[in-house]
């Protein structure tokens, strides 16, 4: 953790400025969290637009330190989400002992203290995997927010390295549709309920367009799978159980089936048609 007198903070980057003032709003949390601070402090400093700064690995250490030592399991919950969005926005691709992307930052402060700062974002995180299953306890007993849920499902794959998993989850957070793309003709397949059967039974349905602007299109039928063979398809539904989020635990029955695509009338395998929109 860098000292918060360190001249190294002023060298550090933000999505729109340095990081000086950085110290300052991470001792006022440190000493009573506020969310009102650490609002600011993540979308002024940490995290934008799916991006993330060396501002924000100097910060993780001391939001670990935050979530561990807290009494207040809200607080615990909101930080184990928001910093796992920013781990699902690094998306494991650094490579050590620190991103190639901050050749500047090693010009300026050293690769030893580069070296220090990215080794102590990693520990933060393995710091963070420790209060998954107390989050998660938390969570299913108190929270009936079906968003939050999601966004903790999508904290949790971050954690365990699951990235496009994370950003799958993400992009689709309202969990009212999906899109993949068809391996064979390059052409988007949407994936949707239909209208009587929004908040059901989970029933998903393959379409060629959009239906927020289609309405009167034929809709093709995906073919669920009976029971998990994938074991990330398997740890998600399990998890969105443990947390009560049924209807993407039936959605992800047919998110791991086949359709015929709507194009091209090729069969396709949902699942990784709809994850290879997010590979890296």
């Amino acid at each position: 953790m860098l000292n918060w007198h360190s001249d190294i903070w002023g060298k550090l980057t933000g999505p729109y400025s340095s990081a000086n003032t950085v110290p300052a709003l991470l001792q006022e949390l440190m000493h009573e969290y506020s969310q009102e601070i650490f609002d600011e402090l993540f979308q002024e400093y940490l995290y934008h637009q799916n991006t993330i700064y060396t501002t924000t690995y100097a910060a993780m250490p001391f939001l670990a330190q935050i979530a561990c030592s807290t009494s207040n399991a809200e607080v615990r919950k909101e930080l184990f989400i928001n910093c796992g969005i920013i781990e699902a926005s690094r998306d494991g691709h650094d490579e050590e002992p620190f991103p190639e992307s901050w050749a500047e930052l090693v010009e300026e402060v050293g690769s030893s203290a580069c070296t220090e700062l990215y080794f102590g974002y990693l520990e933060a995180i393995e710091k963070f995997k420790t209060l998954t299953e107390e989050v998660f306890t938390y969570t299913a007993r108190q929270s009936t927010d079906e968003t939050e849920k999601r966004f903790l499902l999508a904290a949790d794959a971050a954690y365990r390295g699951s990235y496009i998993l994370a950003n799958m989850l993400m992009t689709f957070i309202n969990g009212d549709e999906y899109v993949a793309v068809c391996p064979a003709c390059e052409s988007d397949v949407f994936m949707w309920p239909q209208e009587d059967d929004f908040a059901e039974n989970g029933i998903l349905y393959a379409y060629e367009q959009d239906p927020a602007f289609h309405t009167d299109q034929q809709s093709h039928v995906i073919v669920p799978v009976t029971s998990f063979v994938d074991e990330e398809i398997r740890t998600l539904a399990e998890r969105a159980e443990a947390i009560g989020e049924p209807i993407l635990v039936s959605h992800l029955y047919y998110l791991a089936g086949e359709t015929l695509c709507p194009s091209c009338r090729e069969k396709i395998s949902v699942w990784p048609s709809l994850l290879s929109t997010f590979s890296k």
